[in-house]
């Protein structure tokens, strides 16, 4: 047991702030201290999660990342795009870093895959206030494979669930509906259009 929960994540260890509605976007930056890169996002977020897998970027210090979803017609590099790089050419993903300071800006999906369409977002990049706030918890037992003692998962889906935020061990029943929906209607088990 741990005397002290780790940082679960800044949005989420003194408690989440409600986003607004109606809020339409805003610019995500870089952590580099000057020639930032920037990225436009035209529009609010979805899903927005607390994630613990390996692969999405979290702050120093943090178990989990913040990442939402929005659509790829949303998202626009508007300032050094020139400094950014993919993380993992083969991952489902393309998680866009930027080479000088290694922060995600967004990952997007090349291929075929139920979110193609939708590109992965760190909010806490931007200096503008109203984006969604964090809905749920997923990848809760990934920290264990990324060295985190299993002996103090309980307390962590404990702070979860007392932040407001429902832990699962995979995505959202709702995500994972729509990955499912996805996959019937590839295997032609379901109908193209619901």
């Amino acid at each position: 047991m741990y005397s002290k929960i780790p940082s679960i994540h800044p949005l989420i260890d003194n408690g989440i702030t409600k986003g607004d509605p109606n809020f339409s976007g805003g610019k995500l930056y870089c952590h580099c201290p000057s020639k930032k890169v920037e990225v436009t996002l035209a529009s609010n977020i979805a899903h927005n999660h607390a994630c613990g897998c390996s692969k999405c970027w979290k702050p120093k210090g943090a178990l989990f990342s913040v990442v939402g979803v929005i659509p790829v017609d949303k998202v626009f590099i508007t300032a050094n795009g020139d400094k950014l790089y993919v993380v993992d050419p083969s991952a489902a993903i393309q998680r866009n870093a930027c080479k000088e300071c290694g922060v995600h800006l967004f990952g997007r999906i090349v291929k075929d895959h139920p979110f193609k369409g939708l590109d992965f977002v760190h909010v806490e990049l931007s200096d503008s206030k109203g984006w969604q706030e964090p809905q749920f918890a997923a990848f809760v037992s990934s920290i264990i494979e990324q060295g985190f003692n299993p002996t103090g998962v309980k307390e962590i889906r404990e702070k979860l669930k007392k932040e407001g935020l429902q832990p699962y061990d995979v995505l959202s029943p709702t995500l994972m509906d729509l990955i499912a929906t996805y996959t019937g209607q590839k295997s032609g088990k379901l109908p193209s259009k619901l």
